[in-house]
């Protein structure tokens, strides 16, 4: 297999069938900026991907091969392209990225293109367009946005070129504009994110949300799934602000530095991914506020550094968001070109660290 260097251009919860969770053994979540490589590895065996239930079968016939109207493809003589949406500065993009490129080798894909659209809706499009000008046959997309790839979706249709998603969805009609969704049930995990904050607060105290970049599902979801849950369980826990720290360490920092002067009294903060947790971190400490203490701190992801800052008592909770989609995202084609039934979402499982598992569970984080 040709592994090419990166392109100069650019809900219905269902699963799939066991087979699927058999072959789709895959690892740790997220979202996130500023992570090494070796950062952003952790252990695939204990941060296993897993697909929730009913499976395939339970959920009805899914979208098949003849369905889609796509041709017949044997992997081992396809050209396989992927776009990511992120530059790969970030451990969860890092640890996607790898995780279909293993796979890929692992399956033996003929030839796998690989995209980065640096965070530009435009260049992903270009990528995705630049791909099937080089003969991509089947597509795998990680999306800046929900709404705006319509262009590339076209292109791919035109072409009868099979698009799956991973990690966030698009507003688009699945079987039809794009073959299905892989990903996290992102609402659930801004609910347990909630649970795990009035745990930590005692349902009591005045909180801030570090949301993510806007115009994609994850941010509408997870905020959503927290808010909901916090006026449904803890009417004591006020929350206070939004601000958008856009994902990024760096970003969650400043808005974290801006909130301390505007509202002093925050006494908790929900990050919507573990880099905008570790800035807000930073910002608390050197504004002599101990994290974790002074201001209790959940995140979503599961990334090592996260995870670690939980063992230290820094943070307070971590929600998983599994990013290793290699061994899913191929199992599925795989099934697909079998003519076997894919469901519209393909919805994982993700995991829970707390300061009981933190320090026994950083292996298995990315």
């Amino acid at each position: 297999m040709t592994l090419s260097p990166t392109l100069p251009k650019r809900t219905r919860t269902l699963s799939v069938a066991c087979a699927v969770v058999a072959s789709a053994a895959l690892a740790l979540s997220g979202c996130a900026k500023s992570e090494t490589a070796d950062n952003a590895g952790g252990d695939s065996g204990q941060g296993a991907q897993t697909v929730q239930t009913p499976t395939a079968s339970a959920a009805g016939e899914g979208c098949t091969l003849t369905s889609y109207g796509a041709p017949k493809l044997d992997l081992k003589n396809a050209i396989v392209g992927f776009s990511q949406s992120e530059k790969e500065a970030n451990p969860f993009r890092i640890a996607e990225t790898q995780s279909i490129k293993d796979e890929a080798a692992k399956v033996g894909v003929k030839k796998l293109l690989t995209t980065n659209a640096q965070s530009q809706l435009s260049k992903q499009i270009s990528d995705i367009q630049d791909m099937l000008a080089q003969g991509a046959q089947f597509l795998i997309v990680a999306p800046l946005n929900s709404a705006g790839l319509e262009p590339a979706l076209q292109a791919a249709a035109a072409k009868k070129v099979p698009i799956l998603t991973i990690d966030r969805k698009i507003n688009a009609i699945a079987c039809k504009d794009y073959l299905a969704f892989l990903g996290s049930d992102f609402v659930e995990q801004g609910k347990r994110a909630a649970d795990a904050m009035v745990k930590a607060t005692g349902g009591k105290g005045k909180v801030a949300i570090l949301l993510g970049s806007s115009g994609n599902s994850v941010t509408t979801d997870r905020t959503k799934g927290f808010v909901d849950q916090v006026k449904a369980t803890a009417p004591g826990l006020e929350i206070v602000a939004q601000q958008t720290g856009e994902f990024a360490r760096d970003k969650g920092q400043q808005v974290m530095e801006q909130l301390i002067q505007s509202k002093p009294d925050i006494t908790a903060v929900y990050a919507e991914n573990d880099e905008m947790a570790l800035g807000a971190v930073t910002a608390l400490k050197a504004a002599g506020k101990a994290p974790g203490k002074d201001v209790k701190i959940v995140s979503i992801d599961g990334t090592r550094n996260a995870v670690q800052a939980l063992a230290n008592g820094e943070l307070n909770a971590v929600i998983e968001s599994n990013p290793r989609f290699g061994p899913l995202a191929f199992a599925t084609a795989q099934k697909f070109y079998a003519d076997e039934g894919i469901p519209e979402d393909v919805i994982i499982s993700d995991r829970s660290y707390d300061p009981a598992n933190a320090k026994e569970s950083l292996g298995g984080a990315y």
